[in-house]
């Protein structure tokens, strides 16, 4: 249940609508510009208080070629607007509605303004009230911590962040009044309660409590009460940042002067804006930094220069802004762990845009209404930019993003035109969705000469590295051009026999399909770690294991794969092979979490039956803390429960839930509300409330900071009209004051 209460930034990009506007080049361009943001908000006294109270005033610039005298402002559904002026005078506006796609809308604020000449500034300020209902990854309103993100709408602008040809980005002054002393993050520098941001930037807040960590000019902000783990973690995660930052600065130029924070949060991790940093508190609490939050911090580094130094608008503006920065986080990690751990960070990418590849639209017309813009913008893009490096030069090629960025604008157009000689690889990659197959066929001997068929269904010439393995284990090159939508063929030189053959080893090009870039063929899928987790779902696994062992032939560091390796044989009860596959994974230099949490559980499970009981309950304590994967932190949990390992709890926590229990078979809402942080979990609360039968009993107790527990319960329930259930649920529970609070619903396996 975690995830559905978690919603992050990157998922509520994927998921948030599935439609796509007809564009082309008559389509609507830019009227107004935001040259500043300048925004008040005040956050409730009460509890009870779901409403924010702001006031915003936009700097506006005529930016189209003709004068106009409307301005239309996006802003949620959920905000009561009160009052609008244009320079200081009344005005009137009008409400409207905007769909996005066929989920969503926003509203639309319009209002007369006097002719604004081309070029020409004014002034609009906007009263009004912002309605939370719920809380969520993008907004929240709570005693425990608030949030505001951009994609929340929760302030006007222009152009959102659907606008076909980029949202708004400009310099923000932030004030935010608050009541409760929690502390308030934003991005640039702060002075009390203001935030002053000089670069181009979408507003945001968050507040909440935190203790900080302050290395190399990086604040690192961890949950109160942290340890000395959680410190050191803090620590390794500003050098990353401090290193990605002097990295992007020998590609891109001197390094922006606004400060670094990385903040560690319930809900919203992976969102980053102009410096500051959104990552998952549990992050802290794993035995090293993983690499989701490596590739979170790398790229969010390198966005500030694209983005937020410099302004990136116009057709293809995702493919400048999201997928530049991967490119050149994929680069980092491997100038900081190695290139085999780059080539598995790139195979992820490679797997999430084949995932979309047969239906996704031509980086010149992907709308952020596509419910694949995110993953072929931003791996697709990588690619693109990686293929484009190789094709002209590396150093040339970040030489000519600098000299590109001078002006304070980057967009593709530009690039496209000043890449000219590259200029039929560039129209085909942005004009036309992707139809290159690359294929090789079986190797064909011939004497001391072996000849394989190569094949190019895409509409540009595919120069790529073929690589062969002999029976010997030897491994030979080849370069060859493959025109488009033609075929060639490599030659080797070798009286040894080839037992492998792979065209575009290095995977430079997007394609519609990799599976067949390998003869003999070794997988149906694009997904080879798909191809693995069907076997083991099926308990099919020698199956699995031999699947994951031709992976691991050429990616050896794929640490997810190793997993289910591992997995797979601590369920045939091979002990000592499984024990080995797993401490490999924990060895990893940048392992997923969920690898880590995977390891740990299945160490845990082998230690518990060779009756090593500390070592299990160390193992099942560190998997729980990665909360990496809900099936990993319940097979700990469970685990754990069967060793009858329970801490003392805390005589608060016992009286909470007796209180609880009470009020979920009174019959009567409020006695639950009362018990529940507001904002959190309505369906919850709702759904349980006048339970027939009602009874917890506290398993286990895991603090998660000082002002959070994570509580395991087991339940016998009855609700109105049906039958008895017993099961385990796992709740979070905050201090509100002085009382402990429901927060959350993290598990509820209850059947």
């Amino acid at each position: 249940m975690k995830k559905f209460l978690s919603i992050s930034f990157t998922f509520f990009l994927l998921t948030f609508a599935n439609s796509v506007f007809a564009q082309d080049e008559s389509r609507a361009s830019k009227t107004w510009e935001v040259q500043k943001y300048d925004l008040t908000a005040t956050l409730p006294q009460a509890e009870t208080d779901r409403n924010l109270t702001a006031k915003a005033v936009l700097s506006l610039k005529n930016v189209s070629s003709k004068s106009a005298s409307t301005l239309t402002l996006r802003i949620s559904p959920s905000a009561n607007v009160a009052s609008v002026k244009v320079n200081d005078a009344a005005a009137d506006f009008t409400k409207g509605e905007e769909k996005i796609g066929s989920v969503g809308t926003l509203q639309k604020i319009v209002v007369r303004v006097p002719a604004i000449q081309p070029s020409a500034s004014f002034s609009v300020a906007v009263d009004y009230k912002l309605n939370v209902k719920e809380n969520s990854g993008l907004i929240g309103l709570s005693p425990v911590g608030s949030q505001f993100l951009p994609l929340s709408f929760w302030y006007p602008t222009p152009n959102s962040w659907y606008f076909a040809r980029g949202a708004d980005f400009a310099p923000f002054r932030l004030t935010i009044n608050s009541a409760n002393n929690r502390t308030i993050v934003s991005s640039g520098t702060q002075n009390a309660n203001n935030f002053e941001q000089k670069l181009n930037a979408q507003p945001f807040f968050v507040t909440g409590e935190w203790d900080a960590v302050n290395t190399n000019n990086i604040a690192v902000m961890i949950a109160k009460g942290a340890g000395a783990n959680e410190q050191k973690r803090a620590n390794e995660l500003a050098a990353l940042a401090s290193n990605a930052k002097t990295f992007t600065a020998k590609l891109l130029g001197t390094a922006p002067d606004v400060p670094l924070r990385i903040v560690s949060v319930h809900r919203g991790a992976g969102f980053s804006g102009s410096g500051t940093i959104f990552v998952d508190g549990n992050v802290f609490n794993r035995q090293k930094i993983d690499s989701q939050t490596a590739m979170t911090i790398a790229e969010s580094v390198a966005k500030i220069w694209l983005g937020n130094v410099v302004q990136i608008d116009g057709d293809a503006f995702g493919v400048v802004r999201e997928g530049l920065p991967r490119f050149i986080a994929a680069e980092f990690l491997e100038a900081e762990y190695g290139k085999d751990i780059a080539d598995v960070e790139r195979l992820r990418q490679r797997t999430a845009y084949a995932a979309v590849a047969q239906r996704d639209a031509p980086l010149n017309t992907v709308s952020p209404l596509d419910d694949y813009y995110y993953s072929e913008v931003a791996n697709k893009g990588a690619m693109i930019w990686r293929l484009l490096a190789k094709k002209f030069g590396r150093d040339e090629f970040f030489n000519v993003l600098q000299a590109q960025m001078k002006d304070g604008n980057l967009n593709a157009g530009e690039l496209r035109s000043t890449f000219v000689e590259q200029k039929e690889f560039l129209d085909y990659a942005f004009n036309q969705i992707t139809d290159t197959n690359l294929l090789v066929g079986l190797p064909q001997a011939n004497g001391a000469e072996t000849k394989l068929a190569l094949r190019n269904t895409g509409s540009i010439d595919a120069s790529v590295n073929v690589v062969v393995m002999t029976a010997s284990g030897e491994k030979l090159t080849a370069q060859v051009t493959v025109p488009a939508k033609s075929f060639s063929e490599a030659s080797f030189k070798t009286a040894n026999k080839i037992v492998r053959a792979e065209i575009d080893a290095e995977k430079f090009y997007p394609q519609t399909d990799y599976s067949d870039d390998v003869a003999p063929r070794e997988f149906d899928n694009n997904d080879v770690l798909l191809t693995v987790k069907r076997a083991f779902d099926k308990q099919d696994f020698g199956a699995a294991q031999k699947n994951v062992r031709i992976v691991l032939q050429t990616m050896p560091r794929f640490d997810d794969a190793r997993t289910l390796l591992a997995r797979s044989l601590l369920a045939e009860n091979k002990f000592v092979d499984a024990e080995r596959e797993f401490r490999a994974v924990l060895d990893e230099k940048l392992p997923t979490a969920r690898s880590l949490a995977w390891a740990n559980e299945g160490l845990g499970e082998i230690a518990l039956k060779s009756g090593q009981n500390p070592q299990a309950l160390n193992y099942f304590n560190e998997a729980i803390k990665a909360d990496a994967e809900y099936g990993a932190t319940l097979a700990a949990r469970a685990g754990r429960n069967k060793m009858n390992a329970a801490a003392p709890i805390d005589e608060s926590i016992k009286s909470f839930f007796t209180q609880f229990d009470k009020a979920a078979t009174s019959g009567r809402k409020a006695d639950l509300d009362a018990l529940i942080v507001a904002g959190e979990i309505p369906k919850f609360s709702g759904g349980i409330a006048g339970a027939q039968v009602w009874q917890s009993k506290i398993l286990q107790a895991d603090i998660e900071d000082a002002n959070h527990f994570l509580v395991e319960v087991s339940l016998n329930i009855k609700l109105l009209n049906k039958d008895p259930e017993s099961g385990t649920a796992l709740y979070r529970l905050s201090k509100v004051g002085s009382s402990w609070k429901l927060s959350g619903v993290e598990m509820f396996e209850v059947r």
